[in-house]
This record gives C-alpha cells, structure tokens and sequence, in this order.
C-alpha cells in the first residue's frame, strides 16, 4: 500500500462485493505496520452488517482432505444459494517466513466461483493454526455479504482451541488408519469439537471409515458421560471426491447453530467478544516489544548470554521487560 486508502470509500467498495476491495481491505487488516493497523481499526469501525454469517472453523489430522472437503461443500452450498468466504490458514515457515499457500491448487473450482471468495494466509508466529487477522478478515467477508464463513485451519494439534474461540461451529475432519485412530487425536480437539466427520469414506475406505466412527463416538461417549442436558457431537461419515455424507455433514452444523440459537449463540459471540479483546491486547504488547529501541538494543546480548548458561531465562526476562518498561 503505497499511499492511504480512503477508508470510508474502501468500507463502501467492500460493502458492494468488490474483490479487489476485499483483497485491500483483508491486506490492511493483516498488515503488522503501526499506520496500516490504525487504517484496519477504521475500516472495521465503517463496516456494517457484520456478524450475521454461519461460522465455521474446520481442523483435522494432515492428510485428511480438509481442503478438498471445503471445495465441494462450498461448491454445494453455492448451489443452494449462498455465498461462501474460506479463511484458509497456512503454515508459516520458521526460515523464510513465507507460507506453502497450497489451498488455491485444491479449492480450484471454489477459487474461481464468483460467489466464492478463498483467501490464503500465512499463520505468522500465531499460535492455534489461525492468522493473527483472522478475526477481522472474517468481518470484512459478511460485510461484503458471504452469508458461510468457513475458516480452514493449519491443524497443528492442541493448540487448534484458538480457531473454536471465533466461529458458531467446530468441525474435526478425520479419516480411517490415519495411525492409532484415538491415540492420533489430541484428546483438547474432541473435547472442543461440534461435529466430528471422518473424511475419504468411499470404495475400500468406506468400511474402515464406519469402523473409525463408531470408535469415535464411543470416544465421545465416554468423554462427555451421559448427562442428557450437554449436547454429544455426532460422528459422521462422508466422502469429499464422491460427495456422499456431505448433505448431513451441512445438516448437522446447522442443527449445532440452531441448538446455539437464542442465548447460546448471543452468549458464545459475547464470550468471543471478549477473548478477542485479550488477544488485541496481547497482540499490541507484543508489537511494542518488538519494535523497542531498548529491547532491540540488548536483545542479542541477552539471548547469547541465556544460550550460553551465563544469566538464567528468568532474568533475561527481566533485563528485556526492564528495558521495556524504560521506553514508556
């Protein structure tokens, strides 16, 4: 972004379905420079018809087909009338910095609808798979009218919870012989989990697939014990190259929407409300840390000097947050 966007102009480009709005507006929100996130706070404070989308945040072991499964359901749901935004999230890498950004080749036919918006981004140093935007890019896609928000996340394991903090719904795609079936799943996720689909249940997978989903509902079962007042996730089958099971899969996250419907969902939004809150504030804390002159200014001595067993991490800690605390 060479000059400054008109921010009100963008907000109402945005508002009217432009892509290439929505393409600047997502980059600004994502944007780390302390003058691009002033321009996001703005933006977002111009956007209206926020917050009325389903919400749906997809994790599952690698391998199991996440990406393949967003491109038919989407695709299927396009059909049905709706507009269908995918926030699919990438590993960043620790090297380079860059992300694999793979899900463009995988969601093809769902990238090039124009009722479908796929935007790929990299996770940066953000913990529980989702960028640090993520947030904020989903108002951008129901400010320009995406009635599904689908959020694809990296799956790296428990700390996948972050993901189930900002969506209506929390769907675990898995899949047949993927190691140990139980064993292989952190137990958080299904604990966190709304709907639970084990993917790939097609021609010599179908039986080991059922055979998986029968394991997991036990597995749920004895999780969530018998008390008929907490709703137990179902476990379904279904299959993202033949399309079978994907109209129940749909089925039942509107029926966990609807079980959310009244209090319950105002409740979880509310409640989300307030875990982005602490995630700004901690997100903010640590842009200060990184761009202070005295903690840049004695960072690499006190790295070297922790690495080297001279001071302890404890009071390494301390020298940066001293330094810290001097800059204010």
């Amino acid at each position: 972004m060479r000059r400054p966007p008109d921010i009100p102009q963008l907000a109402a480009q945005v508002a009217e379905g432009s892509r290439a709005a929505i393409a600047r507006a997502i980059t600004l929100v994502e944007s780390t420079r302390p003058e691009h996130r002033l321009l996001a706070k703005e933006l977002l404070g111009e956007l209206r018809h926020t917050g009325d989308s389903v919400r749906v945040g997809i994790t599952g072991v690698p391998g199991a087909g996440k990406s393949t499964l967003i491109n038919a359901l989407g695709l299927r749901l396009i059909e049905r009338g709706h507009r269908v935004a995918v926030l699919a999230v990438d590993p960043t890498s620790s090297r380079s910095g860059g992300s694999i950004l793979g899900d463009r080749t995988r969601m093809g036919e769902l990238t090039t609808h124009e009722d479908a918006y796929v935007r790929p981004s990299p996770s940066g140093l953000h913990l529980g798979g989702v960028a640090r935007a993520t947030r904020e890019s989903m108002l951008v896609m129901e400010a320009a009218g995406y009635d599904v928000v689908l959020v694809e996340t990296v799956g790296v394991g428990q700390s996948e919870v972050a993901v189930a903090e900002m969506v209506d719904t929390f769907l675990l795609i898995t899949l047949a012989r993927a190691g140990d079936q139980l064993q292989g799943i952190k137990r958080g996720i299904l604990e966190m989990a709304d709907v639970i689909a084990v993917n790939k249940a097609d021609g010599e997978f179908l039986g080991p697939a059922r055979e998986a989903a029968r394991e997991l509902t036990i597995a749920m079962k004895l999780l969530r014990g018998d008390d008929p007042t907490d709703r137990r996730p179902p476990v379904l089958t279904c299959s993202a190259a033949t399309g079978d099971g994907l109209d129940e899969l749909w089925r039942e996250v509107l029926a966990h929407r609807e079980h959310l419907e009244g209090e319950g969902l105002s409740a979880r939004r509310r409640a989300q409300q307030v875990q982005w809150l602490w995630a700004l504030v901690r997100g903010e804390l640590l842009d200060q840390l990184r761009a202070s002159p005295g903690v840049r200014a004695i960072r690499d001595q006190v790295e070297a000097e922790v690495g080297d067993n001279r001071v302890s991490a404890i009071e390494g800690a301390d020298r940066i947050l001293a330094a810290l605390r001097e800059d204010d």
